[in-house]
């Protein structure tokens, strides 16, 4: 007898070839939405590049504009590069601490970033998470979050931003103030802006709580936040990724008006707006570098921001497909 077996082709098993993430997400129409849209590739590219210049800040920068040690008195006010009596250097000139204009823009705008990122994720956190349990158990619970909603929403939300501040200031002891400046900037941008995540989520909420599937989950007794988390929220993320990457750009402005109005972020850990505060002293005598290139580099975060969401909101809405 043979024991050597031949193979036929009946005992090959096929394995079928799974495509990884990368390729999955080359051949989604949300990747082929993004490769048609010019404005949107623009818009994301700056945004990357702003963020990459701002995170290497410490490598590609001439100086630390937070190092006290390393400012020049006798460099302040140098004019930018292009200017017959500017100096390399400081391609955007000095201010009048000697501080190198670039340099303070990419560690600004890095703070600038991180601050309005982290409200957002925040805000999104705690909207996510009241308005799954409002539209979903309904009742007094939904009335109460929903009626702290519309208390919140009848203040301007630049009031609301500046009360809570000014309260941890307040609190806090001197020693404190500066190093919880950037935490207390997040809180007091997060706590008005959660209430939009919150209504969006509820009214999603209620509408998929009623189907047939999140009964059949019910019946069989299936946790509640199980249901909410991996049932209804997934059908809830469309026009909560669309809401959150608008409220990012609302979120950087938001933190360069309070620290324009001076009680954002403290002048030795300047943000873009510390910087535009700063600069608009003087605005008027001649150092216009001062404030126009941080509000250029604000006015281009914002722009990128809000186009990555305008795309975002049309690739997503299925009437536009």
């Amino acid at each position: 007898m043979n024991n050597n077996m031949t193979p036929t082709a009946t005992d090959v098993t096929l394995v079928p070839i799974t495509p990884s993430r990368l390729t999955r997400l080359r051949q989604s129409d949300l990747w082929y939405s993004f490769s048609s849209h010019p404005s949107a590739i623009i818009a994301a590219t700056l945004l990357a590049l702003v963020a990459l210049t701002a995170f290497l800040a410490p490598v590609i920068t001439p100086q630390n504009p937070y190092d006290l040690s390393a400012l020049e008195l006798w460099n302040a006010e140098i004019p930018p590069i292009w200017n017959s009596e500017g100096q390399m250097p400081y391609l955007l000139g000095t201010d009048t601490q000697g501080r190198d204009i670039l340099s303070a823009i990419l560690y600004g705008s890095r703070i600038s970033l991180i601050i309005g990122f982290a409200s957002v994720v925040l805000a999104l956190s705690v909207g996510l998470s009241l308005g799954l349990i409002a539209g979903y158990f309904g009742g007094w619970i939904d009335n109460v979050i929903m009626r702290v909603g519309d208390v919140l929403l009848s203040m301007p939300f630049i009031l609301i931003a500046i009360l809570i501040t000014a309260i941890a200031s307040a609190s806090l002891p001197t020693a404190l103030k500066d190093v919880l400046a950037a935490p207390i900037l997040i809180v007091a941008i997060a706590v008005p802006s959660w209430v939009q995540y919150a209504r969006t989520v509820r009214a999603s909420a209620m509408v998929e709580a009623k189907k047939e599937y999140v009964q059949a989950a019910r019946l069989i007794r299936v946790k509640s936040w199980r249901i909410m988390l991996h049932h209804i929220l997934p059908n809830c993320m469309t026009p909560i990724m669309v809401a959150a990457t608008l409220n990012f750009g609302l979120a950087i402005l938001s933190e360069a008006t309070l620290s324009f109005l001076g009680v954002g972020m403290p002048s030795d850990q300047p943000s873009l707006g510390t910087l535009i505060r700063i600069g608009n002293q003087y605005l008027f005598s001649g150092l216009w570098w001062i404030v126009v290139f941080p509000s250029i580099q604000l006015c281009l975060i914002v722009l990128s921001v809000n186009m990555i969401g305008d795309w975002l909101r049309d690739a997503l809405n299925p009437k536009l497909r």
